[in-house]
């Protein structure tokens, strides 16, 4: 029996990625998916609203550091992958609160291999051969470029440089352990920034949109500069899907969207989008600099070429029509921001986005 035809078990699945991820997998494989998440605040149970009725999705609320929890989904459901997306991922939180970062992308990683490997490890023999644990991580462990620095490959160094990242490096460190010392057959994928649906508005792409649409101003940390790959979140999904099918064993996989931008570029897309879709706003003059982040990383690029030779992946969005989609999206789901922007979501962004003195 192949993984399309078996359970997966995702974690972090209420999450932005994990959440497109899960649609996505349902549509194109069909098979049964067992979603564990923690809901944190970037968890959100209405991303799947739609799977309430499907009986290919089960849900569990939990830790992935809860062994006993796990164990039993894995008893109960006998999956044949894990995608683990589960993860605190923002980078200004975790410079305020690493504690958090270390319990949970760390400790919560190591739980989740050493019960994924006595489950595998039990496995008869065709059902261990299939078996994947496919660990979802980040650009952001291979640390800043510079101008016209090369851009990152599966060889280059790591140099993270902040909480977050130091915290997926340690895990992405772990997940090889796990298959060189115990022969456990993991993939790892490092992707660049995603965007699209579904994303909390605390990240740069939805935060712009939804200050911009009342008329709020649009932060900018420094001058604006630094740059970003960003990737479209359903080509990050196909890629994922598409390693997790034809990968190497033990091998890790980068995933971009061969698109460059610095910030400042983004913000004056989304403007320039809005100005169309809805117009007589003048969205640029929201724009506002604020006193940078400590450590903020100047670059990031990804080079491809491994998952494009190797498995014929290439992202199917440019930024302009993934962008643009996602603008599309968002203008038609205020409801969906109106219900995750609480007053602790306010909070927090009065306390990392002060203006610049």
């Amino acid at each position: 029996m192949t993984r399309s035809q078996q359970s997966i078990l995702v974690t972090g699945g209420a999450g932005f990625i994990g959440s497109n991820f899960i649609l996505h997998w349902l549509a194109q494989e069909g098979s049964r998916v067992v979603n564990l998440d923690k809901l944190t605040y970037a968890g959100n149970p209405a991303n799947l609203a739609e799977l309430s009725d499907d009986n290919r999705y089960v849900f569990a609320r939990g830790d992935i550091n809860d062994a006993e929890l796990v164990r039993d989904l894995l008893q109960r459901y006998k999956p044949a992958a894990i995608v683990h997306f589960a993860a605190e991922s923002h980078v200004d939180r975790s410079i305020h609160n690493a504690q958090e970062f270390i319990r949970t992308n760390i400790e919560g990683t190591f739980q989740l291999l050493q019960v994924a490997r006595q489950y595998w490890t039990g496995l008869a023999k065709t059902e261990k051969q299939n078996f994947r644990f496919l660990h979802v991580s980040t650009d952001e462990v291979y640390g800043s470029l510079g101008p016209t620095d090369p851009a990152f490959t599966e060889k280059t160094p790591f140099a993270p440089n902040s909480p977050y990242a130091a915290s997926k490096a340690s895990s992405d460190h772990l997940v090889r352990a796990f298959h060189h010392t115990y022969g456990l057959p993991t993939l790892t994928t490092n992707c660049s920034n995603n965007y699209g649906p579904y994303q909390f508005p605390e990240k740069l792409i939805p935060l712009m949109i939804h200050n911009a649409t009342v008329s709020k101003p649009l932060p900018v940390y420094g001058d604006g500069l630094n740059v970003r790959d960003w990737l479209y979140v359903k080509d990050h999904c196909e890629a994922i899907r598409q390693v997790l099918s034809k990968g190497r064993v033990g091998e890790c996989y980068n995933v971009g969207g061969n698109s460059e931008k610095s910030n400042i570029e983004v913000i004056r897309e989304i403007c320039a989008i809005l100005s169309q879709l809805r117009t007589g706003r003048g969205y640029e003059s929201l724009i506002t600099y604020v006193k940078d982040r400590p450590g903020h990383d100047r670059r990031y690029a990804m080079d491809c070429t491994k998952i494009r030779s190797e498995l014929g992946w290439t992202p199917s969005e440019s930024f302009s029509s993934g962008l643009r989609k996602t603008v599309e999206w968002y203008l038609a789901h205020e409801e969906w921001i109106s219900s995750v922007t609480s007053g602790a979501y306010r909070e927090w962004i009065n306390l990392h986005y002060h203006t610049a003195p």
